[in-house]
């Protein structure tokens, strides 16, 4: 059930115009800002219960600046509804783009060193996202990537990880295996996720699947298969970042200029559409 209903005004300046996303913890919806007269974003909490995680992605945000994220105009409540105001998108998610087609390795490495690069900004003000994954990289119509979705970042402190031993959080498909093991996280998770998301763009398949436990489980018994045609160049770069050991995977940074595209080598339009067709994902024997 919706949240909020199209035409509510929040806090006499937002109004609704339509839901655009729709998540566990909140609703995303277009929004228009009637004193700047600008089309907005606007998350609405679900629930009280969420209050912690929302709470937590604004903090986060608003201490962060760099071009592949999302600005914060505003935060509010409203009749008891809290509510951030972000930068809006037109455009898609990774994951809906993805419906189209694998991309091409071209593609894969100009949308790597983008969400790498801002991995990079993420990571040097010691923040780790936890949950990098195709429905939370968002794509402009000039095919500009925007990670989004801070609800379960977390501050590194004074130390290189996360302290979350022995919980899980995240999405099971993406998980690094020190989370899986639910050992302590740092940014090496982060490189982790990313290099599955790039090779899902290759492949135009999840390379872990099943359920949540099967999907968590598998990385820790099997590494995952790149195609034979990837590039070899590129076909190392996603081994090392998908490295069973955390202390064996490049930084966000040192991946950003390994994919950084030459510009000949770009496309002059739409630099990420999906042209190839998806792979099917090659048959596994599944243990006795």
């Amino acid at each position: 059930m919706s949240l909020a209903t199209d035409s509510r005004v929040l806090a006499g300046r937002y109004q609704l115009r339509g839901r655009i996303g729709v998540g566990g913890a909140a609703e995303v919806h277009r929004g228009w800002d009637v004193l700047l007269r600008r089309f907005v974003a606007v998350k609405v909490v679900a629930g009280e219960g969420d209050d912690r995680r929302f709470d937590n992605e604004v903090r986060t945000l608003a201490g962060l600046s760099h071009p592949g994220l999302l600005s914060v105009y505003d935060v509010g409540t409203d009749g008891g509804t809290s509510f951030v105001v972000l930068q809006l998108v037109e455009g898609t998610t990774l994951r809906d783009r993805l419906v189209a087609g694998a991309f091409t390795p071209t593609q894969v490495r100009a949308l790597g060193h983008q969400v790498a690069d801002t991995l990079a900004h993420v990571h040097d003000q010691r923040v780790v996202h936890r949950d990098v994954k195709p429905s939370n990289i968002l794509l402009d119509g000039s095919d500009t990537a925007f990670l989004a979705d801070f609800g379960l970042a977390r501050s590194l402190g004074p130390t290189p990880v996360a302290k979350t031993r022995g919980v899980v959080v995240g999405t099971a498909s993406y998980l690094a295996p020190e989370q899986v093991r639910g050992d302590d996280v740092g940014p090496p998770a982060d490189v982790y996720a990313l290099g599955l998301v790039l090779l899902e763009c290759l492949t135009g398949y999840r390379e872990y699947q099943g359920d949540r436990v099967e999907a968590a489980v598998a990385r820790l018994h099997r590494p995952p298969s790149i195609p034979h045609d990837v590039p070899a160049g590129l076909a190392r770069l996603l081994a090392a970042m998908t490295s069973l050991s955390a202390d064996r995977r490049p930084t966000a940074a040192q991946v950003a200029d390994r994919l950084r595209p030459a510009p000949a080598a770009l496309p002059p339009d739409r630099l990420l559409c999906g042209v190839r067709p998806a792979t099917p994902p090659p048959l596994r024997a599944r243990p006795a």
